[in-house]
């Protein structure tokens, strides 16, 4: 893993391989993994995901987001989901809404990410 300051953010970017990820275990795993490293943000590449992470009935993206928000840490979803988008209005609006308040991101690129916390 490595990490970057964007716009004062510090942030720790998971590499694209790796085992998936999704599950609360999951993400208690990605929040000690943060542990004394001041880290504000992870940002996960979508192929690091589980698919049913995008089907939001499984509750796997609400509960992953949530235990990440309780430990106070921010997520950004890196890489393209048009795919997932297009047949998911739920997920469509989900990815909307959670882009709009700001505090976890749904990105196409690592660029992409920068441009939104700068905006922010």
């Amino acid at each position: 893993m490595r990490t970057a300051r964007i716009n004062d953010i510090n942030v720790q970017f998971y590499p694209g391989d790796g085992p998936l990820l999704g599950s609360s275990a999951d993400a208690l795993d990605v929040i000690g993994g943060t542990y004394g490293l001041e880290i504000e943000m992870v940002a996960i590449p979508v192929g690091r995901l589980l698919p049913e992470f995008f089907e939001l009935r499984t509750g796997l993206a609400g509960e992953f987001i949530q235990k990440l928000q309780n430990y106070w840490l921010r997520l950004a979803i890196v890489g393209d989901i048009s795919g997932q988008v297009g047949a998911s209005k739920s997920l469509r609006d989900f990815v909307y809404e959670t882009n709009t308040v700001g505090r976890h991101l749904f990105v196409p690129d690592e660029a992409a990410l920068g441009q939104q916390l700068k905006a922010l």
